[in-house]
């Protein structure tokens, strides 16, 4: 019997409500731990067969990271990264992104001088201080993976194939790219000239935003939302038609590489992601037909970062990669196709059907077999009713008789049907009953 707990000493303070979690941050219960964790195993099998190692950096990076990689006229550093003063009066920040701190990690440990490329991916929170909204939050989930050593365009293409392939194995069965290339920093020297050419007489039409990066980095009026800047971009100048040859002909010898392996895709001319380091191909992945899903919010992006090593004062280094968002790839299928958590469930009547089980809860390990229980609930109802919740197809329920009798009841949670099995071998005898449903 169990004792009643013991009262909160009046000297104490209790809050008048429960505190909560802040604003933009959220918990990840059941059942969505259930599938952030498949879609971490799938990211870790499919990385491994593609030859990535697994890396892990830290939440906290130097400030100036993030300010000359990311970029400091982008929206991430300018207005959604997390800085601090440290006592010792070191400037940190939280990670908003991966990129720059895999590439941090790169040259501090002498990668270059490894077996080239180098791929390695990573799984973790990352924190922007963003309005909150459906599939964005302040922290975050994301898995990335970077290619690194590489300026062949058959690399973009593999990194490509590697982030459709997670995306069908999570469940999510129609996808297309949607890509772009924004070329070298001499293609986009010229790009930039013509955008300010074409903005400067509409410079009233765009949003405030927008007129305080035509005068830092015009390319970012090409993110913005807004709905008169996302007009007058319509017929903003394309980057395409200012490519040089070596940048053109990479983006033709990636796209023949996508058609080679029949990834559907969209050419947008005004795809250019938020970060300062992505230069030639840059992609984003959305859900659906590519005639009916181009408007709906992205799952991952990419691209190639060939300068971000040497901006960082690393080796050159060129380099490709993709991010994929956690919550809005889960979102995605959700309470959808959920298959059982455990494989059956135990449930028991009595103390000494307690200790019945808890002794035989090592043959359901060794034997692989993923099970329910509560050894601490007396009402077979309650524990049922868990049966239930997790979707288990069978429940095993154990009373003092049985003990006796050295046999257990197995119940059908579908049918309701209920026989007698014996104890021996009981692992074994699930094991059957599983590989016929």
């Amino acid at each position: 019997m169990s004792r009643p707990l013991k009262k909160i000493s009046s000297k104490k303070r209790v809050f008048k409500e429960p505190l909560q979690a802040p604003k933009g941050v959220h918990d990840v219960v059941f059942p969505e731990t259930v599938y952030f964790s498949k879609l971490e195993k799938i990211c870790e099998e499919l990385g491994e067969f593609f030859g990535y190692q697994k890396i892990e950096v830290p939440v906290i990076e130097n400030k100036l990271l993030f300010e000359h990689g990311v970029g400091i006229d982008t929206d991430i550093v300018e207005k959604e990264t997390y800085s601090f003063q440290t006592k010792g009066g070191d400037w940190l920040s939280l990670r908003p992104e991966f990129t720059s701190g895999i590439i941090r990690s790169y040259i501090q440990n002498g990668m270059d001088s490894w077996p080239q490329p180098v791929k390695l991916w990573t799984w973790g929170p990352l924190f922007r201080y963003e309005n909150p909204q459906a599939g964005r939050y302040r922290q975050f989930w994301q898995a990335d993976f970077e290619f690194l050593g590489s300026e062949n365009p058959v690399t973009d293409a593999e990194v490509i194939l590697l982030a459709t392939k997670i995306v069908k194995a999570f469940g999510i069965k129609s996808s297309f790219i949607e890509i772009n290339s924004i070329g070298c920093p001499e293609c986009r020297g010229n790009y930039r000239k013509a955008l300010k050419a074409y903005y400067r007489s509409k410079t009233r039409k765009l949003c405030p935003d927008c007129r305080s990066r035509l005068k830092k980095n015009v390319l970012r009026l090409l993110d913005c939302k807004n709905e008169g800047c996302l007009t007058l971009k319509k017929e903003a100048p394309e980057i395409m038609n200012y490519l040089c040859k070596d940048c053109s002909s990479h983006f033709r010898k990636v796209i023949e590489y996508l058609d080679g392996l029949n990834i559907a895709y969209v050419l947008n001319p005004f795809l250019v992601r938020g970060l300062d380091y992505y230069n030639r191909t840059v992609f984003e992945l959305k859900p659906g037909m590519p005639e009916t899903g181009q408007d709906t919010p992205s799952l991952l992006g990419g691209g190639r970062f060939d300068y971000l090593a040497k901006l960082l004062s690393g080796p050159e280094t060129p380099a490709c990669g993709f991010a994929i968002g956690v919550e809005r790839m889960v979102e995605m299928i959700s309470n959808k196709n959920f298959k059982p958590e455990v494989d059956v469930y135990l449930c028991q009547i009595g103390d000494t059907a307690r200790g019945k089980l808890l002794g035989m809860l090592e043959e359901f390990r060794k034997a692989r077999l993923k099970i329910g229980f509560d050894l601490g609930r007396d009402s077979l109802k309650a524990q049922l009713t868990s049966a239930d919740r997790l979707k288990a197809p069978f429940a095993l329920i154990l009373g003092q008789e049985e003990v006796l009798r050295e046999k257990i009841i197995f119940r059908d949670m579908k049918t309701g049907v209920q026989e007698s099995l014996n104890l021996e071998n009981l692992a074994e005898q699930i094991k059957k009953r599983l590989a016929k449903l």
